[in-house]
């Protein structure tokens, strides 16, 4: 029986919609097609360039032992970008930070877990990796998405006044090169109470449906249907970690 994983805290806002049934339809094939591969190697590589001073060069020797070439290609697509933006930035510590878990409803408990902490002159900096190629959170997802994190980040007080920084490694075009566009989560508008109730509603329901249609079980009556379900992306290899 194929089981489904429970999505972290921002692949929940990225397979948000507003009907359920199409959430359900959008996890059960992610489901059925697991990613083949994983950007934890980056996060990997944060840390030696920033914390443990590896030089550049080793670490890109490090990427290129990864087997598939498809892999490598899309790790080192993003390495010098990681590169440049950590250039010259000297932290005066660096920790790592607890999994945390969000209540989305349900008894569904998502996981949230900051890939590093770090803070330079008494401020302590946040920095949230998105490593898609296309179609990164923007708009209500992207609100969604930081209004979570905002709340766990507010359950500890020592991490209540980070800032919090979206790095966006994704193409401005279908055929063009990787950027990165820091985006400062001060500046995204935030969901109010009733309506991220609302939402995360709609994404349990959808959770709870894919999990009984893979167990084979008679899928709940569907509501009205709203905007049909695009197929997920190929380069969404992270979704579950």
């Amino acid at each position: 029986m194929t089981k489904l994983r429970v999505p972290s805290l921002q692949h929940l806002a990225r397979n948000w919609r507003n009907d359920p049934a199409i959430i359900a339809r959008i996890l059960i094939r992610l489901a059925m097609n697991p990613p083949r591969f994983t950007y934890n190697p980056l996060h990997g590589a944060v840390r030696d360039l920033l914390v443990l001073g590896v030089p550049y060069e080793q670490v890109v020797q490090g990427i290129r032992r990864i087997r598939r070439q498809s892999v490598r290609s899309n790790l080192l697509g993003v390495l010098p970008l990681i590169r440049d933006h950590f250039a010259g930035v000297s932290p005066d510590f660096y920790q790592s930070i607890d999994k945390r878990y969000y209540p989305v409803g349900r008894g569904l408990m998502v996981p949230f877990e900051p890939p590093i902490i770090y803070g330079i002159g008494g401020q302590l900096y946040f920095p949230w990796f998105s490593f898609w190629r296309q179609n990164p959170l923007a708009k209500e997802r992207l609100s969604l998405f930081v209004t979570m994190v905002d709340e766990v980040l507010m359950q500890d007080p020592d991490l209540e006044t980070a800032r919090f920084e979206i790095l966006d490694f994704s193409c401005q075009g279908p055929k063009s090169a990787r950027t990165l566009m820091i985006v400062d989560a001060r500046d995204i508008p935030r969901i109010d109470d009733a309506r991220k109730t609302e939402m995360l509603a709609a994404f349990a329901d959808g959770y709870f449906r894919a999990v009984a249609a893979l167990a084979g079980e008679p899928p709940p009556a569907e509501g009205k249907r709203g905007d049909e379900a695009r197929e997920p992306e190929t380069d969404q290899a992270d979704l579950f970690d």
